[in-house]
């Protein structure tokens, strides 16, 4: 009730209310009220209201008729029909009631068009809505005036026959029976109150205003009474409240549903000119409205200007790794921790690819915009937490400022050329040269041929034997992806590695290089060689892939190689989000392969996952191993993760070996295998098979020469 109600405006309840009232003191004062309405001072004012009611009669006429093309509606065209018969025979009737000598047909004429009225009004309540032709306009009008003219007729004949008592007791029960009629009608109107509130209230008013009347025209025993001159008020009020609900059905409300639509869709206009110039995720402007902005500003030579292009380091890996959800979220947080540190003349946008751009109309100082990248360097410090992913929000960010005849497009592809050269640097961020533009040209060539490499069957692996220094054998290899590319030949790891892990194709390269490495060490069993663990290092990218457990897992089952000769490995910069990667490593532990960590000494983290993680090995890094002998800290630092790795009961392979003192100095220290140029360099997996023995006598001589073997097996 209350919803339906707040669509009515106060004056139009007050419209209905203060007429109502006014019965109150018609019925108090009635003989004092009577007393001011004496000859023709009540005729005139009759007769206004006569006429008043034959103008608002006759308006809905027209009204419904005007309307009727438009709506097409049978309800309207009744409608209208019936109060052209009420104007037509109100006009009659008040010719009749100024004629001496046709007078006393005027109170028929009024029974008839009670009947009429409250009949008709009920009728076209009860009619079904549906849509008529346009045919049925003048033929119904036609009809009417036709029906009148019929009527007339009837009263005529009807009026000399019945007798003025008569006529009055059939009036009364024309009223009562017309009273009765405008309650149903009221009933009915009622269930429409929600659905159509206002033109449901308009005639209920009017229906009430007619019962008012009926009510005054019983009472009244002359015409000539106030309750016969109150009668006509309230009928010319019921007219009144019918043309409004009229109205308001054909012109107010269609009206008012026009300006919605309009307002409407001004607003799907602004939504879809804000769509068009946002990101729909980070919801800041995007590409189209920056180069807009660009075309407008740019040109402006008497202050210098400048854009920051930024980067989510190594996004396409993570976004292949958590999906798209999850990227999209990361997206958001930073976005909002840019937008938090974003000084108010930086118009910050965000780029399809992934990329937020900062536009700054006005650079006062070089070092403004080194201060802000640090800010920004130091916004992001703390993980980003996406769902059950603790990330880091690593950034690269590119500044290009502004030069003469430069393009907005110019402008922005040297930032980001910029950006794209501070993946490679610690400071991640970095000024444009115009050497840049040479360079990338290159890199983009190559990221291209890297799609269909592995298509392409280009990628292969060799395998580096790792020996162990106590029985002097080869029990495992680390498998070294490499590309030979159709024109340029090899390309060396650290040159595609990096690429593939930007892109994303780091994942299906992964997946290759795992699946291969475990079918090349099953080969080797079936050739008769003995067991053989292969390593396979792990990129970050791969750490975030979802189904990575399930993947080694079908691998292993698919090519049937024991768990327990698969090896992974990963860096020590991926154990930065311990908790995350203790459920993954144990998860991965759980099939029974071994966990490595590769570069070990090299990362920023804290050793204590050393204690936490299911680790089997330690990699010592070749950068420590390279000075040694030579270099006393190298040396303190070496034996220092060696004796470490003994506390706890951990295996430490030595990488880059490649002089007999550097062997010396770490057998002397403990450590449990080698891996080096000194025993053998990266080899094809038929090289291995084939020069198996001619290894291990190569072994055998270089450990005969420091006389240092021992029967020790892991």
């Amino acid at each position: 009730m209350e919803k339906w109600f707040n669509q009515i405006e106060k004056k139009e309840v007050w419209y209905i209310i203060l007429p109502l009232l006014l019965v109150i003191p018609l019925l108090s004062f009635s003989n004092q009220m009577y007393g001011v309405f004496q000859g023709d001072i009540y005729q005139n004012l009759k007769l206004v209201i006569q006429v008043l009611i034959i103008v608002f009669t006759m308006a809905i006429a027209i009204q419904s008729y005007l309307v009727f093309s438009h709506l097409l509606s049978n309800q309207t065209l009744y409608i209208g029909n019936i109060f052209f018969i009420i104007a037509l025979l109100e006009l009659v009737s008040l010719f009749f009631s100024q004629s001496t000598e046709w007078g006393y047909m005027d109170e028929s004429i009024h029974i008839l068009m009670r009947v009429y009225l409250s009949i008709g009004f009920l009728l076209i309540i009860l009619f079904k809505r549906q849509q008529l032709s346009m045919n049925y306009r003048l033929f119904t009008y036609g009809s009417s005036l036709l029906f009148v003219i019929v009527s007339i007729s009837l009263v005529y004949m009807v009026s000399n026959i019945l007798s003025e008592q008569l006529l009055v007791y059939i009036d009364n029960m024309v009223h009562l029976f017309a009273i009765i009629l405008q309650i149903i009608t009221i009933v009915i109107v009622s269930r429409y109150l929600k659905k159509m509130p206002k033109r449901s209230m308009w005639l209920i008013s009017a229906a009430i205003s007619l019962i008012v009347s009926d009510v005054f025209f019983i009472f009244s025993q002359d015409q000539n009474a106030i309750w016969d001159f109150s009668a006509l008020i309230y009928q010319f009020l019921a007219f009144y409240f019918f043309l409004k609900a009229i109205y308001y059905t054909s012109v107010e409300k269609p009206f008012q549903q026009l300006l919605k639509i309009k307002k409407d869709l001004e607003q799907s206009q602004e939504e879809l000119r804000f769509q068009a110039y946002h990101d729909d995720i980070t919801l800041l402007p995007n590409e189209h409205l920056l180069l807009k902005t660009l075309k407008e500003n740019l040109h402006d030579n008497q202050v210098q200007k400048a854009i920051i292009a930024i980067e989510i380091d190594r996004f396409a890996a993570i976004r292949s790794s958590i999906g798209i959800s999850n990227s999209n979220k990361m997206m958001k947080l930073v976005a909002e921790r840019i937008q938090a540190i974003v000084p108010p003349h930086y118009f910050a946008t965000k780029l399809r690819e992934g990329q937020f751009v900062i536009y700054i109309n006005h650079v006062k100082t070089v070092e403004e915009l080194l201060q802000f990248c640090l800010n920004l360097k130091s916004a992001m410090k703390d993980p980003l937490q996406v769902q059950l992913f603790s990330l880091n929000g690593n950034l690269n960010m590119g500044i290009a400022l502004y030069e003469d005849k430069w393009t907005g497009e110019e402008l922005l592809m040297h930032a980001q050329l910029a950006m794209r050269e501070a993946r490679q640097i610690p400071q991640r961020f970095l000024f444009y040269k115009p050497y840049m533009s040479k360079d990338i040209a290159d890199r983009i060539l190559l990221e291209q041929d890297l799609h269909n490499a592995l298509a392409n069957n280009e990628f292969y692996l060799d395998y580096q034997p790792q020996v162990n220094l106590k029985t002097g054998t080869i029990e495992s290899v680390e498998a070294l992806a490499r590309w030979r590319h159709p024109t340029r030949g090899f390309v060396p790891p650290d040159v595609f590695i990096p690429i593939a892990e930007e892109c994303g194709l780091i994942i299906p390269l992964g997946k290759w290089i795992l699946e291969t490495a475990c079918m090349q060490a099953k080969t080797w069993e079936k050739q008769g060689l003995p067991p053989m663990k292969v390593a396979v290092n792990l990129s970050l990218g791969q750490l975030f892939q979802q189904d990575l457990v399930e993947m080694v897992e079908e691998i292993l089952q698919r090519t049937k190689l024991t768990p327990k000769y698969l090896q992974l490995e990963i860096t020590e910069s991926m154990t930065m989000n311990i908790d995350q990667m203790t459920q993954l490593l144990h998860e991965l532990k759980a099939l029974g392969i071994q966990i490595a960590v590769d570069d070990f000494g090299t990362g920023y983290s804290s050793l204590s996952y050393l204690k936490d993680f299911p680790i089997d090995c330690l990699k010592i890094d070749r950068t420590f191993v390279r000075n040694v002998p030579h270099n006393p800290n190298d040396e303190a630092l070496v034996s220092m993760i060696i004796s470490m790795a003994k506390h706890l009961r951990l295996k430490v392979v030595a990488e880059g070996i490649e002089e007999v003192e550097q062997l010396s100095f770490l057998m002397d220290g403990g450590c449990d295998y080698i891996q080096g140029y000194l025993f053998s360099k990266p080899i094809s997996p038929q090289q291995i098979s084939e020069t198996y023995t001619e290894l291990h006598h190569h072994i055998d001589e270089v450990l005969t020469q420091l006389q240092y073997i021992e029967d020790y097996i892991i």
